[in-house]
């Protein structure tokens, strides 16, 4: 059966899909063997920083891991993979947290990538979030953070050389009912040690050449040094900015993509308003007492974005920002997240397959709080997604052998996070958190609500109910091998199409999301 979005949306991707197939079959007929089939670098790299902490400078290790190509060729972007940052503060670090009355923190890094090839230079950031840590009452304090970074072009051919510079820490301690502390962000910015081992560097990747010669141009002639014509000449220094390396930073909300999409778009069912939008969501969600991850499959939601309301300060350099929207998942009429299979070892021995849906019980809210620096045009929020639902069960098989769970098998309750604000919002509730930055006409980095971008939170899976027919109970089996807390998710909402003011590059032509998300752990 065909997807319904298939027409209106496939001359675009079916063009830019055969753009790259054909990009890609002349380079192979062109490059040499060894420019095509570029071995992948792995970089584990363990670096001194110094960090101003509330109560003064300390030493930290910062570890970088990533995944480099060893070799492009020029033109090519560099998108290094599997990024982490892990920043290990010394124990005075958890010390100063305990003082503002935190028990836990969540963080989000920002490290200044240095980029040089030749005489030019670059500089890009890689941008991290982290899983909410418990505060430890003593020792260090670790954060590993992940995230998308920015990709790297090179134009000429030569080493490209990458380079950790700068770290800053932003962390939300809370405390241990959940409610933020006073204050409720502390940032902390890290230089690099003097002594660092190689100043920093972190990868070296060849652009057109074999690695570390950095001599063969793209025509196969000598690159010319930087004072062949004479560094100070104007010529010179007009070219520096086309010769530079160019970065590209990942929009947050994923890309195009040729995979089966749901239906998402309004309807006399559900009527667009001018604040209505519609994106795509997926991720992944591990549960800690199966040891594994389950793919949240690509599905819908539907928002209504509210005002974004602007408290001025008293020199009107900025202003605080506030905003509270509301949203529904929707799939066929439904709100609900489209139904998955999971497999998994229940007590880590029998293997077990189930089929899952995540289905909404309440309204969403989505609260947004944040600061817009008028001198800077520069936008920072925090975002806080609620949302009431339950996980329902409606197949499941144990070791090869179908079990009859009968139709209304699901959680007791809904999902539940901690509140970080539990008088304004009651009951029970996943929380899922992102923060997002924008400056000026630039790619929002992170998360924002119209752009997109990753949700992170951790939730608990309360007992299940109803599962069984024909006197079988099995409530217990999937209590005892799914239900508890410690539950970590991560969701990434694609960007959002306002089908009232379309625009090409967000829409299909019929008014669905036209960016489509990837799913990342």
């Amino acid at each position: 059966m065909t997807d319904p979005r298939r027409a209106p949306r496939g001359t675009a991707r079916t063009r830019a899909r055969s753009a790259v197939v054909a990009a890609f079959v002349v380079l192979a007929a062109t490059l040499p063997a060894r420019a095509v089939a570029a071995a992948a670098q792995p970089v584990d790299a363990a670096l001194p920083y110094v960090c101003d902490l509330p109560s003064g400078q300390q030493p930290a290790t910062v570890r970088v891991s990533a995944t480099f190509p060893a070799q492009v060729a020029p033109g090519e972007p560099i998108e290094p993979t599997d990024v982490t940052t892990t920043v290990e503060l010394p124990e005075q670090a958890a010390a100063d947290l305990t003082a503002l009355g935190a028990t836990s923190a969540r963080a989000a890094t920002r490290l200044d990538i240095g980029v040089a090839q030749h005489d030019t230079t670059a500089r890009a950031t890689w941008r991290g979030t982290a899983e909410p840590v418990t505060v430890p009452p003593s020792g260090p304090l670790t954060l590993t953070a992940t995230g998308d970074v920015a990709s790297v072009t090179a134009n000429d051919a030569g080493d490209l050389v990458f380079t950790a510079g700068g770290l800053t820490l932003d962390l939300a301690p809370a405390t241990a009912d959940g409610t933020p502390t006073d204050p409720a962000a502390v940032t902390v910015e890290c230089v690099l040690a003097d002594d660092a081992p190689d100043a920093g560097r972190l990868a070296t990747v060849a652009v057109g050449s074999a690695p570390g010669t950095g001599t063969e141009s793209p025509a196969g002639t000598p690159s010319a040094s930087p004072s062949a014509s004479g560094s100070g000449a104007p010529e010179e220094r007009e070219r520096q900015g086309d010769r530079a390396p160019r970065i590209t930073e990942t929009a947050p909300g994923g890309t195009t993509s040729t995979a089966e999409a749901p239906t998402c778009r309004h309807d006399e069912a559900h009527p667009a308003t001018p604040s209505s939008m519609v994106a795509y969501i997926t991720g992944y969600s591990n549960v800690r007492k199966l040891k594994g991850a389950s793919l949240i499959p690509l599905s819908c939601t539907m928002l209504e974005q509210g005002e974004l309301n602007l408290d001025f300060l008293p020199d009107f350099s900025g202003a605080k920002l506030s905003q509270k929207s509301t949203g529904e998942l929707y799939d066929e009429g439904r709100q609900r997240v489209r139904p998955f299979k999971a497999t998994f070892l229940t007590f880590d021995f029998a293997p077990t397959t189930a089929t899952m849906v995540l289905e909404q019980t309440g309204p969403i809210t989505i609260d947004s709080a944040g600061f817009y620096d008028f001198l800077e045009n520069f936008i920072s929020l925090d975002t806080y997604v609620r949302v009431p639902m339950v996980l329902r069960v409606t197949a499941l098989e144990v070791n090869g052998t179908p079990l009859d769970v009968g139709p209304d098998c699901r959680t007791r309750q809904p999902l539940t996070s901690e509140e970080p604000d539990p008088e304004q919002h009651p009951g029970e509730h996943m929380v899922l958190f992102g923060r997002g930055e924008q400056i000026g006409g630039e790619v929002a980095t992170g998360y924002l609500l119209s752009s997109g971008g990753p949700l992170t939170g951790e939730f608990a899976i309360p007992a299940f109910t109803g599962c069984g027919t024909g006197g079988e109970d099995l409530d217990p089996l999937l209590t005892a091998s799914v239900s508890g807390s410690g539950n970590y998710i991560k969701l990434i909402q694609g960007q959002t199409c306002a089908p009232l003011v379309p625009n090409p590059n967000e829409c299909t032509e019929d008014l669905q999301p036209l960016i489509i998300p990837e799913p990342e752990r």
